[in-house]
């Protein structure tokens, strides 16, 4: 089966299960060796009908919390969309995914590994010193550290809740201990209402590339950290790993 996909993290665990991928975005970029002859078709929110048309694919998958509902209702070829919203849902999405495209065992290898992963019971409080997939720490958390946030956007300060993929990743890892409640999956944050002692902010390296600031970020007070994005968000085959090596 030929398939277009409109979702990075789909990309790559379709590729690694062996699943003919002839269509993605520009932001699936993993694996690196693998999709640069791969045509690109858009980007995660908009698409390009005329490529999809010429690419003869016969699937556009999509993901609910990812692409907008314009593309599955405009696409001219059949869809399958995923609503992968947490660990917890993770198999479930990918199994109904691989049934959708024939069951290849390759595929279903990977749904197999995150049933395992799933059923595992979440970690219990772990000190936020051993937090994974930590890029640079520019500035350590200190013994007062009480609370964290994952930080994904600048201008407006953006964070995640732990009802998103990312906060059951956290959760899963041993840190729902620390995580910040919020009342909406990605709200809109004051950095000045938060206790600078207390906090540790965590700068995602995408959706917004704050790598590039991080002398700034070091200069609002906090304690705080570079972290992988992809290791956190793209919820196929490489949050498993990443799930599997840090448990």
């Amino acid at each position: 089966m030929r398939v277009i996909s409109m979702v990075p993290a789909w990309t790559e665990t379709l590729l690694d299960a062996g699943v003919d991928v002839v269509g993605r975005t520009k932001f699936c970029v993993h694996p690196e060796t693998r999709v640069e002859s791969i045509p690109k078709v858009g980007g995660t929110k908009q698409i390009d009908w005329s490529r999809v048309k010429a690419l003869d694919a016969d699937l556009l998958v999509l993901d609910q919390q990812e692409n907008p509902r314009s593309m599955a209702d405009r696409s001219p070829i059949p869809t399958f969309a995923t609503n992968v919203c947490s660990v917890a849902t993770m198999p479930h999405e990918l199994g109904k995914l691989a049934e959708r495209l024939g069951s290849p065992p390759a595929l279903l290898a990977i749904v197999e590994r995150w049933l395992q992963v799933a059923k595992q019971p979440v970690r219990e409080r772990r000190p936020l010193e051993q937090l994974p997939g930590v890029i640079k720490w520019l500035r350590p958390p200190t013994t007062e550290t009480r609370q964290l946030v994952y930080v994904i956007w600048r201008d407006p300060w953006m964070a995640v809740s732990p009802t998103t993929f990312i906060g059951s990743m956290l959760a899963q890892l041993g840190f729902g201990w620390a995580r910040f409640q919020l009342d909406t999956p990605y709200p809109v944050i004051d950095l000045e209402q938060l206790d600078r002692r207390r906090t540790l902010l965590l700068f995602s390296s995408e959706p917004f590339p704050f790598e590039r600031y991080a002398d700034q970020l070091t200069e609002l007070g906090f304690s705080a950290a570079l972290v992988d994005g992809a290791a956190y968000s793209w919820f196929g085959s490489r949050a498993l790993r990443f799930l599997e090596e840090n448990r």
